[in-house]
């Protein structure tokens, strides 16, 4: 009984941490679209274990980048500005322009025809190097269809195989 009634200000406890994340990321965030003379509207939301801030705006593809490298560097610095405030290790998500969520939907749709063609084959099928942001979207669809994925290789080549169940 009291594992039940204590479980909730756990939950809320932990929310509070990544709410107070968000806040710090979005700060750091508006200060650089300050200093580079951006406009770009914030959004913080808490999504399952991570904070998650989107930028959305016009004129903010040079912050993604031509395959996002430029949106992971500003991810991996704004972790590193809640880390400066907080000393804890942020997980934190962030997106500019929909591109994450682009990418995931494409991703969700590789991950679906590739298990398809894994059960009609019986084959294992190897998919092409990705991020560990992608292929951790790639490992969930596959799973969510029933089937296991596998990572292999090494940065920067490390990629998915799916298998046959």
């Amino acid at each position: 009984m009291t594992d039940q009634t204590t479980q909730p200000e756990v939950d809320d406890a932990r929310v509070k941490l990544l709410e107070q994340e968000g806040d710090i990321a979005a700060d750091y965030l508006e200060e650089l679209l300050d200093i580079a003379d951006l406009d770009g509207d914030l959004d913080m939301d808490v999504e399952g274990d991570r904070a998650a801030v989107s930028i959305v705006g016009a004129e903010l593809q040079q912050l993604v980048g031509q395959h996002g490298e430029v949106l992971d560097a500003l991810q991996e610095l704004t972790r590193l500005a809640v880390y400066r405030e907080t000393g804890e290790r942020s997980r934190l998500m962030l997106d500019i322009s929909g591109f994450r969520a682009d990418r995931r939907a494409m991703l969700v749709a590789l991950a679906q025809e590739t298990v398809a063609t894994v059960k009609e084959t019986g084959a294992p099928v190897s998919l092409k190097p990705m991020t560990p942001f992608e292929r951790k979207v790639v490992h969930d669809a596959v799973a969510a269809a029933g089937l296991t994925s596998e990572s292999s290789g090494a940065e920067p080549r490390r990629h998915v195989v799916v298998l046959p169940a």
